[in-house]
């Protein structure tokens, strides 16, 4: 198939283009800014915004599949401030199907969150939730997917989480009581690409995850754990945590603000894994204390 992956040199973009491409697949990853270090070898570049149509619809001529993964952090604070999420998540994505409605693309394979509500109580959320929408609403052969955190290799999700919870002594809203679910990009992106590669998973919407259900301290204390330190949890009541999160979102270059605080209030896990769509088994999936302790050898 010829195949595009449109944020393909992104942290999930990057290890998918090279799963497809060990595949046999034709690929292009399209990026606001690809440079040839960020790509697998064999894998070509187009340059576009999913914000700005024009600078996108060409790429979409001749492709059999296109993969969306498009997607500004719910961890952090966005540049340009939460409308952003609306502007990428939302008309990003009425961008991507737009173009591959015109040019009549076979499969479309979408990754969208967790929790995904138009209604839903974070910025992240609702726009998710509205990409979503647009995605049911087209023409399209769709899958989508509702992914937990994801880890590995260039992933952010461990590196946010030290950032919250530094060594030693980690002060963490509520405690750190809030549920993550994390699942490894290697196990995640053989998913997406059996999505496009078999029918049977068209129209279909997946939540996938990771075998364990954490909390976030106990993530933290894996983390540290891992790099040959301890660390003590202080709770930090929430009330005090939406304050600080608050005011520090509103000076220049925090990197979180109020919708952090806000996802820090629900769980990011799911009681309905469907990995077993791809002939995968919850225990064949990679834990994250082995992938911490793999990565620490």
């Amino acid at each position: 198939m010829n195949v595009l992956v449109v944020g393909g040199s992104g942290f999930i973009g990057g290890h998918l283009c090279r799963e497809l491409d060990g595949r046999g697949h034709e690929v292009t990853a399209l990026s606001r800014s690809p440079g040839d270090d960020d790509l697998p070898e064999g894998v070509e570049s187009a340059m576009g915004n999913v914000r700005a149509y024009d600078s996108i619809k060409d790429a979409f001529a001749g492709v059999d599949a296109v993969f969306n993964l498009v997607a500004l952090s719910p961890l952090f604070k966005p540049k340009g401030g939460n409308e952003m999420h609306d502007q990428v998540h939302r008309q990003g994505t009425e961008n991507v199907v737009r173009a591959a409605e015109n040019n009549d693309v076979d499969r479309y394979v979408h990754l969208s969150a967790l929790g995904a509500d138009s209604d839903g109580p974070t910025a992240y959320i609702r726009a998710k939730g509205r990409a979503e929408e647009v995605v049911t609403d087209s023409d399209l052969d769709y899958t989508i997917f509702r992914p937990s955190v994801v880890f590995g290799e260039g992933g952010e999700f461990l590196s946010f989480t030290k950032l919250l919870a530094p060594p030693y002594v980690s002060p963490l809203p509520g405690g750190g009581r809030t549920r993550f679910q994390p699942l490894w990009v290697g196990d995640f992106v053989p998913m997406l690409a059996d999505a496009a590669e078999d029918d049977r998973h068209a129209g279909e919407i997946y939540e996938v995850a990771g075998p364990d259900q954490l909390t976030l301290a106990e993530i933290a204390k894996l983390i540290h754990e891992s790099e040959g330190r301890s660390t003590t949890v202080v709770p930090i009541p929430m009330g005090l945590a939406r304050i600080g999160l608050s005011v520090g979102g509103a000076i220049p270059g925090f990197p979180m603000g109020a919708d952090q605080y806000r996802s820090l209030q629900f769980d990011n896990t799911t009681d309905d894994n469907d990995v077993d769509a791809f002939g995968v088994s919850v225990a064949d999936l990679t834990t994250l204390r082995a992938y911490l302790h793999r990565r620490s050898e």
